[in-house]
């Protein structure tokens, strides 16, 4: 049908111009369209970072955390110990694994997005209309389009019957736009021509949709020269944030791979001064450096954003950078876009105005009054059968809803004629044939002062409906007026004027607000989280989104794009302290916005469906672009992207975001504590002169309990009950700063202190080495335990933590508790182990004395006659998991 319909009006178009003016019909060779698309190159738009599975593959093995391990087992390789070289490369391989095929599933899902600003394409070639790939459309190709259409490329029309057009990826406006075809001849760059935006231009931009009326258009520019591959460019220009989390856990590893270097170096001189013996010197220093070895960090710190980016995922809200899931527990300021973030970018029907009278048609339960059928009848019969504009659709679902019933839906009328929008005029009349009468029906509408003129309006009446038109306006609707009128002849006038209109009424359309905005808004006022709405609409739009979604204006009141391109950065600075609303904004506004958003300390979050979002977002700390309508640029620029286009799953992800922080903090915690007694065992024996209680096989035991429990338990501990009732993190808050610090020093102190003095007892009752060494390592691994436990909450008993739901966390106390008993146990494990039998009793003395060790941690969080203390304690975890 639409091949039918382009075929007859493709008849119809006028004669050619030469050069890149006006084409007939017969549009472009196939011989010079494939020169000018090897000259300009394809019709696609920048995309940024495209990564397949070679190139997420070769980042994961640059990173240092990752060479480190390898490094490290390759060491044990070269040292023989091939068991232990074997587990940790194993371990390195599987973290791999899960990392690489996270990234590529994620690349993935966006390739089955990157679709809107890529379509098919009608285009005339040889003469024959052809459908050919969006991406093969060139410079000087006739396009041809219809109703539903995504234009392929930046054009000017050369013919066009009722043409409109949504460019809200590029505007940020829902309403559509009136083309009108261009009449001379056109030759210059699009971009200086005219703006997107406007109605009666005749330029029509990649990306946008026809929503209306069919044309034909010539290609000016393609690809990067075109509007939206303009933006993507300037994307090009944008760094990447590192984020703090990143470069603090770097560091960290360093320090700690430089003092494992410097103690096992001291081990090995002191071992070999005293001794003489250099070969089990060498050995201690080995065992002491794998103690040290910060292998966990970086293992931690993958698999908590890896598994993060997966939680978040069951929300509907996909990570395309993993370090995105560290930032969203920080974040200060969400920087919100209206159209399809805050609403639903479709219209729908919320006022009718007959006289003075008003209907409210968001009352559901109430049925229209009588006075009110002749407005919707005929705002029905003045739009498209089919419709594809969202305002006609809107008054399409309206007429449904309410004259289903009724003898005002006339669905056996036949369309006679029609009168399209022009720029004198921006009103569009229909013509229909009744079944049952030999007259006409005339149904118009447009522009409330357009039909008023089609009415003949005196200046009293003009002044009447202004006043009507603004109150409707002022609650953030786009207004219609309808007039009716008759024609009795088969000779249609020239001009809409010619009849004789009589004015209906006013319709009231808005984008609806979507209902999950309100709540999540106040989640996120209560989270600390300020929210700053940017939109290029009117500022009486955004106040009436504002009033209705709960966001105050701030005490600076309403921003335009007029009054912040007058500011200076000093200016911007100190008033975007104030204002929460910014309207009339462009691209380049929205990203100076962001910018100086960060430049006061803030962590910014950005989310936006646009093309005109797309620096703001690359530039933002967190970019959250919309995956069902948003651009290919967009989606490339964020970081995260909502597959459902629903602005609560952002707070469901920020509240996973803290979650994993705190999580993360307290499995960082966790591994120092439980390091520190391992470190201090595996050195102080040596100094005294003592026997060595470990050997690596023993931390290689120690590290299958550590590396489980704290990239796999505290990954899954839940959310602690406050979580969202808290300030966010200060970005300059370390993840493991000096107070978290002391606390993790201090729990291994107490558990160092039990395991010395579970050997001292062994030693001064003259048990044998091997004995010594069971007992103790007995006490270390239930130590170990203790410390998961201890360490779940750091407000909360263990009792009380108890009942919250972590299977994973019991499936390693249990599995490393059963497999501590194997060992004990079955004489061939104790050989392995260097271990000898122990009766039950000492087994209870190692249990008892360990958590001892630890129930300190514990009477901190439930007595009530260390609050003082306890305080102390809260303050340290001020941002935490408190």
């Amino acid at each position: 049908m639409q091949i039918k319909n382009t075929q007859r009006f493709v008849k119809n178009l006028r004669k050619p111009q030469q050069g890149l003016g006006i084409f007939q019909h017969v549009g472009l060779s196939s011989a010079v369209a494939k020169v000018r698309l090897k000259q300009d190159g394809a019709n696609e738009l920048p995309v940024s970072g495209k990564r397949n599975l070679r190139d997420i593959s070769w980042e994961v093995v640059q990173e240092p955390m990752f060479l480190l391990l390898v490094a490290a087992g390759g060491i044990y390789l070269l040292l023989g110990d091939v068991t232990d070289a074997l587990m940790l490369l194993g371990f390195v391989c599987v973290v791999m694994t899960i990392t690489i095929y996270q990234e590529n599933k994620t690349e993935r899902v966006l390739d089955a997005l990157r679709d809107l600003t890529s379509p098919r394409a009608l285009v005339v070639r040889d003469g024959v209309e052809q459908r050919i790939a969006g991406r093969e459309v060139v410079r000087g190709d006739m396009l041809i389009l219809s109703e539903g259409d995504r234009v392929p490329a930046d054009a000017v029309l050369t013919s066009s019957h009722n043409l409109a057009v949504d460019e809200s990826l590029l505007t940020g406006e829902s309403v559509s736009v009136t083309k009108i075809a261009q009449t001379n001849r056109i030759e210059q760059p699009i971009s200086e021509v005219s703006p997107p935006g406007g109605d009666g231009l005749p330029f029509i931009y990649a990306g946008t949709l026809v929503v209306q009326g069919r044309g034909q258009a010539l290609v000016l520019a393609t690809g990067l020269n075109s509007e939206i591959g303009k933006i993507g460019k300037s994307l090009q220009e944008l760094d990447s944030v590192t984020t703090p989390l990143q470069n603090e856990i770097k560091h960290l590893v360093r320090n700690l791979a430089i003092l494992g270097a410097f103690l096992s170096l001291l081990l090995l001189l002191v071992y070999g001064l005293t001794r003489g013996d250099w070969l089990h010197g060498l050995l201690s220093g080995i065992t002491l450096a794998m103690s040290i070895l910060p292998e966990e960090y970086p293992v931690v710190m993958t698999v908590f954003m890896a598994m993060g980016a997966w939680r978040i995922s069951k929300h509907r809200v996909l990570t395309r950078r993993v370090n995105m899931v560290e930032m969203l527990g920080s974040a200060t300021v969400m920087c919100v876009d209206k159209t399809g973030t805050l609403t639903f970018n479709r219209m729908e029907v919320r006022q009718l105005v007959v006289n003075n009278a008003v209907f409210d048609c968001t009352q559901s339960e109430l049925l229209m009054p009588e006075m009110f059928h002749e407005l919707a009848e005929f705002s029905i019969l003045a739009s498209d059968i089919a419709p594809s504009d969202p305002m006609e659709k809107a008054i399409h679902t309206l007429g449904k809803r309410y004259l289903a019933d009724t003898e005002h839906l006339h669905g056996s009328w036949q369309m006679a004629h029609e009168y399209a929008l022009s720029p004198e005029l921006l009103a569009l009349s229909r013509v229909w044939k009744a079944v049952d009468s030999n007259d006409y029906v005339v149904a118009a509408k447009g522009a409330p002062e357009a039909i008023a003129d089609l009415c003949h309006f005196n200046a009293t009446q003009l002044a009447q409906l202004a006043q009507q038109v603004d109150q409707i306006a002022a609650q953030g609707m786009r207004v219609l007026g309808v007039a009716k009128a008759n024609h009795s002849s088969n000779t249609w006038p020239d001009i809409q004027h010619d009849f004789e209109f009589e004015f209906l009424g006013l319709i009231g359309l808005a984008d609806p607000v979507r209902p999950t905005v309100l709540p999540a808004i106040k989640q996120c006022h209560a989270a600390g989280i300020r929210v700053v709405m940017i939109t290029g609409d009117y500022p009486t739009t955004a106040i009436a989104i504002a009033s209705q979604i709960g966001l105050p204006a701030g005490d600076g009141g309403i921003i335009t794009g007029a009054e912040l391109t007058q500011m200076d950065e000093v200016t911007l600075r100190e008033r975007i302290h104030h204002s929460n609303i910014f309207a009339r904004m462009v691209p380049e506004q929205k990203l100076r916005l962001v910018n100086a958003l960060k430049a006061n300390g803030e962590i910014v979050a950005m989310t936006g469906d646009g093309v005109n979002d797309a620096p703001a977002l690359k530039a933002a700390h967190i970019g959250i672009a919309m995956g069902g309508r948003g651009t290919d640029v967009a989606r490339e620029a964020a970081g995260l992207v909502l597959l459902d286009d629903d602005f609560a799953s952002i707070v469901h992800a920020v509240r996973l975001g803290r979650s994993i922080f705190d999580n993360l903090r307290k499995g960082m915690a966790y591994i120092f504590a439980v390091h520190f007694p391992i470190i201090g065992l595996a050195l102080i024996p040596l100094l005294f002169g003592w026997s060595p209680v470990f050997a690596p096989v023993h931390i290689v035991f120690l590290e299958m309990i550590i590396n489980p429990a704290c990239s796999i338990a505290f990954e899954a501990e839940p959310a602690e009950a406050n979580i969202m009732q808290r300030p966010p993190r200060p970005s300059s808050e370390a993840l493991f700063g000096r107070r978290i610090f002391l606390i993790s020093l201090w729990q291994g102190v107490f558990v160092l202190l039990s395991s010395l003095s579970v050997l001292s007892y062994a030693l001064l009752h003259d048990a044998s080495d091997e004995v010594a060494r069971t007992l103790t390592f007995s006490t270390l691994v239930i130590g170990n335990l203790g410390l998961i436990l201890v360490n779940r909450s750091w407000r909360h008993s263990v009792l009380k933590t108890a009942s919250q739901y972590n299977p994973a966390l019991w499936w390693v106390i249990l599995g490393a508790f059963v497999f501590l008993l194997l060992i004990l146990s079955f004489p061939i494990l104790r050989e392995i182990f260097h271990f000898a039998p122990i009766s039950p009793l000492q087994f209870l003395y190692c249990v008892a004395g360990v958590w001892i060790s630890v129930l300190w941690f514990e009477i901190i969080k439930i007595t009530p006659l260390v609050l003082v203390l306890r305080h102390q304690t809260a303050s340290i975890l001020e941002y935490s998991v408190i």
